[in-house]
């Protein structure tokens, strides 16, 4: 009995342990655990940030070539994409009625000189009789008269043969200046004339090429607001601006903008602008998908990284740490365009508020935080 008694107590002992363990292992796990996450004070800083603006490229100068006359194709010189010179040859027509009328014209030079040379015998004949009084001065006048008619028809032969040879000069098509050629969509044989639709080809001068871009009109007015007064001052002031290929390379050569559309688009609020970049090398084709890179010096701003903040129905938010270690979403406004992976933000937050770096967008507001304050040089590393 004794032994039976002191068993029960041993499991009843054992049972009492095993609930109080429990216990305290259903309260450790009920109580809510706060997490640790990365913060920084904001400061002022100072930076070149860039705004990206997707651009379309153009020619200087971008040139149909049409032929003068009519003819069919007898020979192509160049094929599409070659780079030629001005007045390198790009076409030959075939125009035999051209070659017959320089033939002609020459012909008719010769008619014509051989009749001035007959008029002129005749003038120094007459006037040594008219001086005796031999004949009259009639016939010394008949006969200048004639020599005047003669010495005209060779004057109108000889600018015969000058359009006859102009004629003959347009069966050649030559680039009027240098650049690229485009499509050819005529072949050989093709009958073409001044009155063909289609352009023979197009050549692309490409020495400078013209990047365009719309912009709004608030990031205009952003980029110029601090320049000189005119337009004109306020582009000149601008800084220059790269180019990004369309593999995202960036183009060697910085340009500058030029223009800016005075109408605003009412349908999508933009401007129209136009950026200028030489390109000696011909790297660059008309036609082409770009980006404009345009640089803005932020001084003593409020910075902050794209990772620390998140967008709600169109709206843009950071989450601020209180003095209670609780979170609050601020709503914010930053630059547009900005490339990069920044923001500058230009309302809602102010120097001094600790901001949580990441991880923002599952934070509901008013979570308590254990906050792991970062220094600014770190989080700012790679924009200095």
């Amino acid at each position: 009995m004794k032994k039976q008694s002191f068993l029960s107590i041993l499991a009843a002992s054992l049972i009492i342990a095993s609930c109080g363990k429990n216990d305290k292992s259903a309260q450790a796990g009920g109580a809510p655990q706060i997490k640790e996450y990365k913060t920084v004070t904001l400061q002022q800083e100072s930076a070149i940030l860039n705004s990206d603006f997707p651009a379309s490229i153009q020619g200087q100068q971008n040139i149909e070539i049409r032929p003068r006359v009519e003819g069919y194709i007898d020979k192509i010189f160049v094929d599409e994409g070659a780079v030629v010179k001005a007045g390198q040859p790009l076409f030959k027509i075939s125009a035999p009625e051209y070659e017959q009328q320089v033939r002609t014209a020459t012909a008719s030079i010769k008619s014509a000189q051989a009749e001035v040379s007959s008029a002129k015998l005749a003038v120094n004949k007459v006037k040594p009789l008219v001086e005796k009084g031999i004949i009259s001065k009639y016939d010394l006048e008949s006969a200048q008269y004639t020599y005047e008619s003669a010495m005209a028809n060779l004057a109108q032969a000889n600018a015969a043969l000058v359009n006859a040879k102009t004629n003959l000069g347009y069966t050649t098509v030559t680039s009027p200046v240098n650049g690229v050629v485009g499509s050819i969509p005529f072949r050989l044989g093709s009958l073409v004339s001044s009155n063909t639709t289609e352009p023979l080809t197009t050549v692309s001068s490409i020495g400078n090429v013209y990047a365009y871009f719309a912009m709004n009109e608030k990031t205009l007015l952003n980029f110029t607001k601090d320049s000189g007064s005119s337009l004109n001052q306020k582009l000149k002031s601008m800084p220059a601006v790269s180019l990004l290929l369309s593999d995202g390379s960036a183009y060697e050569e910085k340009g500058h903008i030029e223009t800016v559309n005075g109408l605003i688009n009412t349908e999508t609020g933009t401007v129209n602008v136009r950026a200028r970049f030489p390109n000696s090398k011909g790297i660059i084709r008309s036609g082409s998908s770009t980006t404009v890179r345009i640089p803005k010096e932020v001084k003593d701003g409020i910075i902050i990284p794209q990772s620390a903040t998140f967008e709600l129905q169109d709206k843009m938010f950071a989450v601020v740490l209180g003095k209670d270690k609780k979170t609050r979403n601020a709503n914010i406004t930053v630059l547009e365009n900005t490339a990069g992976n920044y923001y500058v933000v230009t309302s809602g937050l102010n120097p001094g508020d600790e901001i949580v770096l990441e991880g923002v967008a599952s934070l509901k507001e008013g979570t308590e935080i254990k906050a792991q304050n970062q220094k600014p040089e770190t989080v700012y590393a790679d924009l200095k």
